[in-house]
């Protein structure tokens, strides 16, 4: 059976599953207006995820027919896997930040050879090894035998999310907060209408990846290969955090696990957590490193030799985001002359 969750004012969520993830699956939320249900996100492209999201539709007293429009917090597939199916269902508009739409848009047209050999050429750079990196090698330049690369068939947005405004849902007040970090163009939604119970504070927040009440959401990379921006993703993330912690919500809904109230205690959390990290990080820069050794050496949620190949791309790549944020900082540098570029605390 779909779990379904009533949380009140025209509120419900729904349990959509992702296959083969330790997530488990995507709470899809929906939300009445006067001109129909809006979904928060849709889940992965998956039949059972379709399947799983029409029932609990349904267990909602609507159809996927109904729907009006789809508003995604960030481009993740297990977040807007499903949106164009949803649209070719209902006619749906598809609401997504300009910055995650980029990103949508360079994934559709770009060749999955074309992709494997820029992922080839960052990973060498920043130190790995050639046994990670020969399986790319070999898929890049065999692309008969290609899968299709996850968002390849996303769906183009046709609305933008703009950070500050309301978003035009008919009978709702629900405003777009910009929070980038996990993915450039990550959005929070704060539903500014009293709390459905009376709890007190300043309504509920839709909050995607960005806040969770027991993990810390993956900080991305998500560079245009032709444009050389030196990012600071963790510095965003940091910040959007603190933005989310004074808007003083009664109630979290985000998009994994559960929702929850004390989103300024959570924030705290996370951001002794970074400083925390950030620190220990500074420890094992005590000599020179690349950023494939410091992901070697930082903890996870198993040791390195347990995590999978392609997990570990996602691993580098957090550390270079927590190194770029250390280099900001001046509390550490590139060692000049260095090929891999390595990196010492100073």
């Amino acid at each position: 059976m779909t779990q379904v969750t009533d949380h009140g004012g025209g509120v419900h969520s729904i349990e959509v599953p992702i296959p083969d993830n330790p997530l488990g699956h995507t709470l899809v939320h929906v939300v009445d207006t006067d001109r129909g249900p809006v979904l928060v996100d849709t889940g992965w492209d998956d039949p059972e995820a379709w399947d799983a999201l029409t029932a609990g539709l349904t267990a909602v007293g609507v159809t996927v027919a109904d729907i009006h429009g789809i508003v995604i917090t960030h481009h993740h597939p297990d977040h807007h896997g499903l949106s164009g199916q949803v649209r070719e269902a209902s006619g749906a508009w598809i609401a997504m930040h300009a910055a995650d739409a980029e990103i949508v848009r360079r994934t559709r047209e770009s060749e999955p050879g074309t992709w494997l050999n820029y992922l080839v050429a960052k990973l060498t750079a920043v130190g790995a090894p050639e046994a990670h990196l020969a399986p790319l090698r070999a898929a890049a330049a065999d692309r008969g035998r290609m899968r299709t690369l996850p968002g390849a068939r996303a769906a183009l947005p046709d609305r933008e999310i703009v950070p500050g405004e309301l978003l035009d849902l008919a009978g709702r007040r629900l405003r777009a907060v910009w929070t980038p970090g996990h993915t450039p163009g990550h959005v929070c939604l704060h539903l500014e209408e009293k709390h459905p119970t009376g709890l007190p504070g300043r309504g509920r927040l839709f909050s995607g990846d960005h806040l969770l009440p027991g993990i810390s959401p993956h900080i991305g990379l998500y560079e245009d290969p032709d444009d050389d921006t030196v990012t600071d993703p963790l510095g965003d993330y940091l910040g959007s955090l603190e933005r989310v912690g004074r808007l003083g919500v009664a109630e979290v809904l985000p998009a994994h696990q559960y929702a929850f109230t004390d989103a300024a205690g959570r924030v705290r959390e996370l951001l002794d957590h970074h400083e925390d990290r950030l620190a220990g990080l500074l420890g094992l820069l005590s000599s020179p490193l690349t950023p494939w050794e410091l992901a070697e050496r930082m903890e996870w949620n198993r040791p390195w030799d347990r995590i999978p190949h392609g997990s570990r791309n996602i691993a580098v790549s957090e550390a270079e985001a927590h190194l770029r944020r250390l280099v900001k900082l001046g509390r550490a540098e590139a060692v000049t002359g260095s090929d891999p570029v390595t990196y010492i605390a100073v």
